[in-house]
């Protein structure tokens, strides 16, 4: 913990699922917190308020809509405000629901100007332009690690996942082309690629329970993920611990994959 107390972390989309679970494993070691949400500002804040109570760091949260990604730059200059110092940056947050019709279903229902293009900028347009801002104040304190939630519905066929599995591959590509270029400023850049996760975001697919179902069935532990698997490995990535990691995709599936 000592390594990481006080030091900051920015996480998109962590009033839920995924994202909060981060933020309080983040929380938990003493590392301070700034997190994004949608919008709902009331059940962002009592998080934020939640996590300064339990773990005595410095949490706020933050509007951001990751379909705009030129909100980042004010964004970050808010965050600057409040924090005095950016080491980590998550960038989990997702869309699902009306925005992302026309890319979530069948290749041949796929609408590449609306929900495809949607998916594209709410997951590698939404890391771009948050790893830029956050690189900017990782180099002024001496480095820092990136994170990007993927998926490993970019590895085997989920129905009507064609949309998000792609997007999910393309983002591990920039990733690693970040991590390259990065790494002069002491930055180490990764990704984590999760399993089925029982999110609401899961919950949101109109197969679900087949999926859960065939999920447990697939698992070498016999199980569904949860937000906090997930979890530890972001954090993993971000401590001394990793600090010869970058440019790669850990695979956090309970065996999922393989079988």
């Amino acid at each position: 913990m000592g390594e990481m107390k006080g030091k900051t972390v920015v996480i998109t989309g962590a009033t839920k699922g995924i994202g909060k679970a981060c933020a309080e494993k983040f929380a938990q070691n003493g590392v301070n917190v700034a997190f994004t949400y949608n919008s709902n500002k009331d059940a962002a804040d009592v998080i934020a308020q939640e996590l300064m109570d339990s773990y005595g760091i410095k949490a706020k949260a933050y509007p951001l809509d990751i379909l705009d990604t030129d909100q980042f730059k004010p964004l970050f200059a808010s965050i600057d405000e409040d924090f005095d110092r950016v080491d980590f940056f998550v960038s989990n947050a997702m869309i699902y629901g009306r925005p992302v019709v026309g890319g979530y279903g069948k290749f041949m229902k796929l609408r590449p100007k609306k929900g495809l293009a949607n998916i594209y900028t709410a997951t590698v347009g939404a890391f771009v332009a948050g790893s830029q801002e956050a690189a900017k104040r990782m180099e002024k304190v001496g480095g820092g690690a990136i994170v990007t939630l993927s998926s490993t519905g970019n590895l085997i066929y989920i129905e009507n996942y064609a949309g998000h599995g792609t997007n999910k591959a393309a983002v591990e590509a920039m990733a690693r082309y970040a991590a390259v270029e990065l790494g002069e400023m002491g930055i180490r850049v990764n990704a984590v690629s999760g399993g089925p996760i029982d999110t609401d975001a899961l919950k949101a697919f109109t197969n679900y329970e087949e999926v859960k179902a065939e999920t447990i069935k697939r698992s070498a532990v016999n199980r569904m993920g949860s937000p906090e698997d997930l979890a530890g490995s972001v954090y993993f990535l971000c401590t001394d611990d990793a600090s010869w990691i970058t440019g790669q995709t850990i695979v956090v599936d309970g065996g999922t994959t393989f079988r």
